[in-house]
């Protein structure tokens, strides 16, 4: 199967529609992937099936769900989810952050080839990075436990703002967890086409205070 082919039966599994620009720029995605992986070592998945599924199609199966608004994406690496929501909705502002800068420069030189108006790349820690303007969503595929990804984020989120957090099998215990000073209001079953392992979207938010 081509990996168009492969995208396109998967936006048609997760329901997303998609212009035939957006599937050229989500091939496109996967074969640069493909291309620069060997050189740069951004993903340990070698075949290209298994990056559509495990990177491209496991990102997209998390926008039905996602709050709208400014959106970080901590722990991007080679762009996932960031790179593909940026695809899919070009009217959100995404803001892909990691502390790798081979991999930042690769998204970074990615995002201008696809022609990515809507993406900004930084190459700092999130604990130590004070941008200007508050984020209203972070996200984060597989950044770190619930609790260290609310540590170490929390001065980059909006009063009103949430976590959404992609894990696999239900994290009951990350979940236990957390501080008190946050609460979780929705966690979400992904059906990721072509993948059997479950995978759950996360969404925290801070308590209000009296």
């Amino acid at each position: 199967m081509t990996i168009q082919a492969q995208i396109e039966l998967g936006l048609e599994a997760i329901d997303l529609a998609a212009t035939p620009q957006q599937v050229a720029l989500l091939v496109q995605t996967i074969e640069q992937l493909q291309k620069w992986n060997q050189a740069f070592n951004l993903t340990a998945i070698r075949d290209v099936n298994a990056m559509v599924t495990l990177h491209l199609l496991d990102s997209l199966a998390v926008i039905p769900f996602l709050n709208q608004g400014i959106t970080l994406d901590i722990g991007t690496g080679p762009g996932f989810p960031g790179i593909p929501l940026a695809i899919m909705q070009p009217e959100r502002p995404c803001w892909l952050l990691d502390s790798n800068g081979k991999k930042t420069r690769y998204v970074r030189q990615l995002s201008h080839e696809l022609q990515l108006n809507n993406v900004t790349v930084v190459d700092r820690r999130v604990e130590q990075w004070q941008p200007e303007q508050p984020f209203s969503i972070i996200t984060s595929r597989a950044f770190a436990s619930l609790r260290k990804m609310v540590e170490f984020s929390s001065h980059l989120l909006a009063p009103d703002g949430v976590w959404q957090a992609m894990k696999g099998e239900l994290p009951s215990t990350e979940i236990d967890e957390l501080p008190d000073s946050v609460e979780v209001t929705d966690i979400q079953r992904l059906q990721v086409p072509g993948l059997e392992a479950q995978r759950h979207l996360i969404t925290i938010r801070k308590k209000l205070t009296e």
